[in-house]
Parts: C-alpha cells; sequence; structure tokens
C-alpha cells in the first residue's frame, strides 16, 4: 500500500511538473506586409494587372519582378517610420527604352502587439493621414504610369485587406 501511495505521488509530481512547448506555429500572424491592389483608371471597379512590374527598394540592389498579377504584398521597414521603393512599369522585359519608373513613399507609425511567449512580438502600421502614400515621377520626361490612389485602410495589422488601390 505504502509504495502505491509512492508511486502516485511521484508520477503526480512528474505530470504536473510538464509544460506546454513553446513552439511558434507557422500559421500564427506576423508582422503585416502592405497590400496594394492594381485597378484600371478607366473603369474604377475593374481590378487590372500588371505586366512586367519590378519592385526595387531604395538602397537594396535585388529586385522583385511581378508579371500578371492585380495584387502585390510589400514589406514595409521595421526600423523606419518611413518606406521608399520605385514601381517599375515594363521593368521586367527585355526592352529597357520602354521602363517608367515612379516613386513610391510610404510614411507610417509602429505599433508593437504582443503575439506570445513562443513568437514575442510583431509590428503593426498606421498610415499617416495626410502624406502616408505618396507616389512621384523619377523621370519626368516619360510620366506617371500610376494615374491616381486611394486608401482603403490605414490600419496595416494583416494581409486580409487590400491597404491601398493604384490605378493606371
Amino acid at each position: 500500500m505504502r509504495f502505491i501511495t509512492v508511486l502516485l505521488i511521484a508520477l503526480t509530481f512528474t505530470f504536473s511538473s510538464c509544460e506546454k512547448d513553446d513552439i511558434c506555429s507557422g500559421d500564427t500572424t506576423t508582422t503585416p506586409r502592405l497590400v496594394i491592389e492594381f485597378y484600371d483608371v478607366a473603369n474604377l471597379t475593374q481590378t487590372k494587372n500588371v505586366s512586367n512590374l519590378v519592385l526595387k527598394a531604395n538602397g537594396i540592389s535585388e529586385t522583385i519582378n511581378f508579371n500578371g498579377v492585380s495584387k502585390i504584398y510589400i514589406p514595409l521597414d521595421t526600423t523606419l517610420d518611413t518606406t521608399q521603393f520605385q514601381l517599375i512599369q515594363n521593368g521586367g522585359d527585355d526592352d529597357a527604352t520602354n521602363d517608367n519608373t515612379d516613386i513610391i513613399t510610404i510614411n507610417y507609425t509602429r505599433t508593437s502587439q504582443f503575439v506570445s511567449r513562443a513568437c514575442g512580438y510583431k509590428l503593426n502600421f498606421i498610415l499617416n493621414p495626410t502624406n502616408g502614400f505618396d507616389f512621384t515621377d523619377a523621370t519626368p520626361n516619360d510620366g506617371l504610369w500610376i494615374q491616381t490612389m486611394g486608401i482603403t485602410q490605414s490600419n496595416i495589422t494583416n494581409e486580409n485587406e487590400v491597404h491601398v488601390k493604384l490605378f493606371y
């Protein structure tokens, strides 16, 4: 009888001291990217695919190529309150003479959100209300290929919704 009591106490302490593993699941939301969707300037409700689009961040030599997409996801700088990059229409084709570069500037504030012990924190972004998103022509002789824009969601907390619409 004494042996059974000692065994039960030992098993109780063994199982009560176990902790849940702290593993950050791949499904856990992390710092969101900015979601930009392209629309036809002639029909403001119709999405429009962009061909041979190149994204180039300032100060980084690598580029990201998109072809035939109407929506792109762009990471924002997590150390600054501004991110600037170039969107180059026709930049992904072999003819450099038809490239049209617009400079995009995004101004935001960063807020930290605790996710869990295993995952730590993630950053959310809030686009500034007066100048949260702006675009200019990199080379004035070719004109802006982006005609207008609209911020649809200034709080960037996930990638499930479009944050900015660009019309061209």
